[in-house]
């Protein structure tokens, strides 16, 4: 009797690669570039300076951000086509050894041996290598690395963050005004980050807000700080 899905589904999982980019990008390009607004403006520098400091922080920071999220995520997508390729042979060398391993898989699972050994015999004849690369080695079309994807979305989401304490500075004037300004215009950029990437990823709104917001104000304060302490020092 063949099976109906009456009731579509779509689980918010599928999201997680580039939410996970989007929401760093995002939170890292208001976080570093309203500390360093913040800290350079404690340090009692003029307005111009500021202002630059922003933009080199925001190009700067975007680039890094490209970069740093390719090459670490081409390393996962690297690691997962070395284990592909190693079970690959391991199918051809061994597929009697490779079917019952699958087996004891689904047994560990909660299937008697008698099911799972027919569920395995029947996934192998049909794609081997992609019911190992998802029930051994835990590789899905939803966890898959994608290394350019990761790369733009954290630039483009990091570039959208920066742009806006950067904005924020660039309509004060200099001085604690500025300061202030920036500093409570970027607590409310982050909690609107943390309450749309929560509401993106099906998760509750308030924790992930209250999260994002108070490791961004404890961040900025640090920077402050330090800015303050150079600037006296100078």
């Amino acid at each position: 009797m063949p099976i109906l899905n009456t009731h579509p589904e779509r689980h918010l999982v599928e999201r997680i690669g580039w939410l996970r980019a989007a929401v760093l990008g995002a939170n890292d390009g208001i976080v570093s570039t309203a500390s360093l607004i913040v800290g350079v403006a404690a340090a009692a520098s003029g307005r111009g300076e500021i202002l630059l400091a922003g933009v080199a922080g925001l190009v700067a920071g975007a680039m890094s951000m490209a970069a740093g999220e390719y090459v670490s995520v081409s390393s996962q997508a690297d690691t997962e086509a070395a284990d592909l390729a190693r079970e690959r042979a391991e199918l051809a060398a061994s597929p009697a050894f490779e079917q019952s391993e699958l087996a004891s898989i689904y047994v560990q699972r909660g299937l008697d041996e008698a099911l799972a050994g027919q569920v395995a015999e029947q996934l192998m004849a049909k794609d081997p290598i992609g019911a190992h690369a998802r029930d051994e080695l835990s590789i899905t079309h939803v966890t898959t690395a994608r290394p350019v994807q990761a790369a733009l979305t954290s630039a483009a989401t990091f570039t959208a963050g920066a742009a806006l304490p950067l904005l924020a500075a660039w309509l004060l004037p200099s001085g604690p005004a500025m300061i202030t300004g920036v500093a409570s215009a970027s607590l409310v950029f982050l909690a609107l980050l943390g309450a749309v990437g929560a509401k993106v990823g099906g998760a509750p709104i308030a924790k992930a807000t209250l999260r994002v917001a108070f490791w961004g104000a404890l961040a900025m304060a640090i920077t402050a700080g330090i800015g303050r302490l150079v600037g006296a020092a100078v």
